[in-house]
């Protein structure tokens, strides 16, 4: 069933506080800074219009797989290679999400890719984590940082990213993550990698669920011990995998207007992020990619509510679902969901699921 919203309606979606999980950096450039890097790497773009460099960082709806959605970031990674353009793209980040009354975002991104001019794992880690805290600083949406490892990078990258990444924990970075072609690099390749990030204390999150099966789901929770799946919208397909899930409380960092792009679900009306709330599984709503998507988390927000049946109380309980599953430290986490109970309660909405 499909309805358009009123005023009122897109007027409240506007002041939720919200929460994001799942955000890619390097997917989330403002064209206009990314022509002013370029400029100053003596690169410039003068040779795309406007228009023209929006389409090519930005997917459409002939957007046929996660494949062809990830060819937009190698646009844009030649310019996302020094301290200064990681620090400023973090705080530009940032600042975005205040915008948006994101009261609490995760910024993940792969440092093995922004090291092509000589940039060490530390100094990536350091530029960006130093750009979100100086964002957060300026507008008070709390930031932390996710590093990536890539599916198709050799072990030895990944095992020094990870060891770096244990570094900042508790520095910016708050949890690792496993990201890439998952359809050729299933998860079950990775379990000493992982096994290694649990030793050091890194939580874990993994992308699985989307361009593979539900099993890769499984594999992530039971063997590289995901505390929290990206996207995992692929659940569906395996009941065994959805009650996994739910009895061990696995949040899912689901991303619609990117799980539609990438094809992860062929059309709106089977897109399965309500059938997973009402049967109890914690989900919580995302961007991905905020540039190559073209969204923000509220379009998410009325794609579900217009398209997907979701209800505002149905919508609340998502945004808290989202809090609680923060990687941030109990007692930062406790403020958090204070503070979006309480701006919930101002708009006369109670913060009482999912507890």
């Amino acid at each position: 069933m499909t309805f358009s919203l009123d005023a009122a309606e897109r007027s409240l979606l506007e002041r939720l506080p919200k929460i994001e999980l799942h955000v890619h950096l390097d997917g989330s450039v403002r064209p206009q800074t990314l022509k002013e890097l370029a400029l100053e790497a003596g690169r410039p773009l003068t040779a795309y219009s406007d228009a023209e460099l929006e389409s090519r960082m930005k997917v459409n709806d002939s957007c046929g797989s996660l494949t062809e959605y990830l060819e937009k970031f190698s646009f844009v990674l030649p310019y996302l290679q020094t301290g200064e353009a990681l620090e400023r793209t973090a705080y530009e980040l940032v600042e975005q999400a205040a915008a948006g009354r994101v009261r609490y975002i995760e910024v993940r991104f792969a440092p093995q890719l922004h090291r092509v001019t000589g940039l060490t794992l530390e100094a990536v880690i350091r530029h960006v984590t130093e750009g979100l805290k100086r964002g957060e600083q300026h507008f008070g949406t709390v930031a932390r940082a996710i590093v990536i490892c890539l599916r198709s990078h050799p072990l030895e990258q990944n095992m020094a990213v990870i060891e770096e990444a244990a570094r900042f924990h508790g520095k910016g970075v708050v949890a690792a993550d496993l990201a890439g072609d998952e359809a050729s690099y299933p998860p079950g390749l990775f379990r000493g990698l992982f096994g290694e990030a649990r030793r050091l204390g890194l939580p874990v999150t993994i992308h699985a669920g989307e361009a593979g099966g539900a099993d890769h789901v499984r594999v992530a929770v039971m063997e590289l011990g995901a505390s929290r799946i990206g996207h995992g919208v692929r659940i569906m397909e395996d009941a065994s995998v959805m009650e996994l899930v739910k009895e061990k409380q696995i949040p899912l960092e689901m991303c619609p207007v990117s799980n539609l792009q990438t094809k992860a679900v062929s059309a709106v009306a089977d897109y399965p992020l309500r059938r997973y709330l009402e049967n109890g599984i914690l989900v919580t709503v995302n961007t991905d990619n905020m540039t190559v998507s073209d969204t923000t988390l509220q379009k998410e927000y009325e794609l579900l509510l217009e398209h997907c049946g979701l209800s505002i109380g149905q919508l609340v309980q998502v945004i808290m679902n989202g809090a609680r599953a923060s990687f941030l430290e109990p007692d930062e986490k406790a403020r958090l969901i204070e503070k979006v109970t309480l701006e919930l309660a101002v708009l006369g909405l109670t913060a009482n699921a999912g507890g």
